[in-house]
């Protein structure tokens, strides 16, 4: 009787699993740049790259992406034109911080001491 209760269960988590991967719309692209753009502004930072006001600028600018998205996937599906709207943002979102970590502006990279 407990093999039958445990292969149960098993069959309704896999299949649970199986219907939130299914009913939840995926944006692994934009997941990955998301991430990647985080990486550059924590590098820019550690680096003395970025300044503290830059550094707020475009962490502001990737929680706008982050919210964008998580508009865009509240109905359930993400349209091809919210996926370019998304990839134009991240796009934007980009040259932004390459912008800011390439100007003649710097701080004191992360961790130095100031004796």
């Amino acid at each position: 009787m407990k093999i039958q209760t445990l292969i149960a269960a098993i069959a309704l988590t896999a299949g649970g699993v199986a219907f939130a991967q299914t009913s939840t719309p995926n944006t692994p692209n934009l997941d990955k740049r998301e991430a990647n753009q985080q990486k550059r502004i924590d590098q820019g930072v550690a680096s003395g790259q970025l300044t503290a006001k830059e550094t707020n600028r475009l962490n502001k600018r990737e929680a706008k992406l982050a919210a964008d998205e998580a508009a865009a996937k509240s109905d359930g599906k993400v349209t091809p034109a919210e996926r370019k709207k998304l990839q134009r943002e991240a796009n934007r979102d980009s040259q932004a911080i390459h912008k800011l970590k390439h100007n003649k502006q710097t701080a004191a990279p992360a961790g130095a001491t100031g004796n």
